[in-house]
C-alpha cells in the first residue's frame, strides 16, 4: 500500500478529476484533497492511496511533471508526518530541555526565533524599558 502525494495542483481539481488521472496506472483505494479549515477551499495538494507498490511506482513515473489545469503536478510518494508538526510550526519541538538547561530547537534563522518563540539572548545587555502604569 503506498500513499502519494500530489502537489502544485490546480485549486479547482476535484476527486473525481485525481481518479481519472490515477486509474490509467491501477486501482485506487481513496482520494484526499486537503481543504483549508476556516474557507474550506482546497489547499493545492492532495493524497492519493493505491494498494499496489508496482502501480504506484508506475502512476509516480508517470505523472509527475505532468500538467493538468495549466500546473505541473508533483507527484511523490508521501513522507510520515512528523511528531511535532503543527500550524506554521516549522517541525520545531519546542519545549524546556532539562539536560542543556535552555529551550530546544535552536536558531531557525529568523532573528533569534526558537521553536514559534523569541529568544533573550539578543537583548541581555539592553536596558530595560520602563513600563507604562497600570492605573
Amino acid at each position: 500500500m503506498k500513499n502519494l502525494f500530489v502537489g502544485n495542483m490546480s485549486f479547482q481539481t476535484t476527486e473525481a478529476d485525481l481518479r481519472a488521472l490515477f486509474e490509467p496506472f491501477g486501482q485506487i483505494t481513496r482520494v484526499h484533497i486537503a481543504t483549508d479549515r476556516e474557507t474550506g477551499r482546497a489547499r493545492g495538494f492532495a493524497f492519493v492511496e493505491m494498494p499496489n507498490d508496482a502501480e504506484a511506482a508506475k502512476a509516480i513515473a508517470g505523472l509527475d511533471g505532468k500538467e493538468v489545469g495549466g500546473r505541473n503536478l508533483k507527484v511523490n510518494e508521501a513522507r510520515p508526518k512528523t511528531a511535532s508538526s503543527g500550524p506554521r510550526g516549522g517541525g520545531g519541538g519546542g519545549g524546556y530541555d532539562r539536560d542543556r538547561g535552555s529551550e530546544r530547537g535552536g536558531e531557525r534563522g529568523r532573528g533569534g526565533k526558537q521553536g514559534g518563540r523569541f529568544s533573550n539572548e539578543d537583548y541581555r545587555d539592553s536596558a530595560r524599558q520602563p513600563r507604562e502604569p497600570r492605573w
